[in-house]
């Protein structure tokens, strides 16, 4: 339903937020806010959906939850941004999470309308303070450009801008993904985005493979339906193509060795969604 809020931004969120309940610390992400944001229902998203997936494959998809916010979080911090474009926010709790780099930042949150306006609701009722310094842009990606609503909420394009895209084009058919990456190469130089994408079948292990059975189809029976996968080399040929230079494209590895590796339970990130970073150059 278009007036709707997006159930897959409640699922993600539910996964950010269980992580860290079943989780032992230390947590890669630590969203103490996530199910608070979605309410109640949350615990009937779990009840119903966990018993789907095997526990392995479960755990893995809730790390790769946090471990995308985590890594697009640590490149902000890192980097000497005033801008943080949060495309396809959701529940994403950033601006109540992190008033430690809010303060030099201005953050726009892109999301469709009728799920932006249910998030303003909650934070409402949940008595969440809202600033100047985080700045709500309703825009659907399918719809319109990005590049309008930015501009009409204030957005400096000559300013160097972190943006964060991930847990959304997996969504999105090419053509919006393309749209998108090339509003962001507009951009100052030096702004990056760090954007996850849906990996073609041949680079999956067996827990991504058993994750890409079960769960497409919920999200297509919730109005959300994937789109197919992408081999490394188009998705890097796609962000060139567009202006944008690749800087860091992560495998599975890369993540474990830089978020998990002092774990003893074995948990890592799934292989289902790709982290990769490009830059304006």
């Amino acid at each position: 339903m278009e007036s709707a809020p997006s159930r897959t931004a409640m699922f993600a969120a539910v996964s950010r937020g269980l992580f860290r309940l079943e989780t032992a610390s230390p947590w890669v992400l630590d969203d103490v806010l996530a199910l608070v944001l979605v309410g109640p229902v949350w615990q009937q998203l779990r009840d119903r959906f966990d018993p789907l997936f095997p526990d392995q494959v479960r755990r893995e998809a809730r790390a790769s939850a946090c471990t995308r916010s985590r890594y697009a979080e640590d490149r902000l911090a890192a980097g000497a941004f005033t801008q943080f474009v949060i495309l396809g926010a959701g529940l994403d709790s950033f601006a109540w999470r992190r008033p430690d780099l809010l303060g030099s930042l201005t953050v726009f949150e892109v999301d469709h309308p009728a799920s932006q306006a249910w998030k303003l609701e909650r934070a409402r009722e949940l008595g969440l303070p809202l600033s100047a310094s985080q700045v709500f842009v309703p825009v659907d990606f399918e719809a319109g450009p990005v590049r309008d609503g930015l501009g009409a909420a204030g957005f400096d394009w000559a300013q160097p801008t972190m943006f964060c895209w991930t847990g959304v084009a997996p969504y999105l058919t090419a053509q919006a993904i393309e749209s998108t990456l090339h509003t962001i190469a507009a951009a100052a130089p030096g702004s990056e985005v760090v954007f996850s994408y849906l990996a073609e079948d041949a680079a999956l292990d067996d827990a991504g493979t058993e994750y890409a059975r079960i769960y497409p189809p919920i999200a297509a029976s919730v109005g959300e339906p994937l789109q197919p996968g992408w081999p490394v080399s188009e998705i890097e040929s796609l962000v060139s193509q567009c202006g944008l230079k690749v800087v860091d494209h992560h495998t599975r590895a890369d993540l474990q060795q830089r978020y998990f590796a002092d774990r003893t339970d074995g948990l890592r990130p799934s292989t289902f969604e790709t982290l990769l970073t490009a830059r304006v150059t």
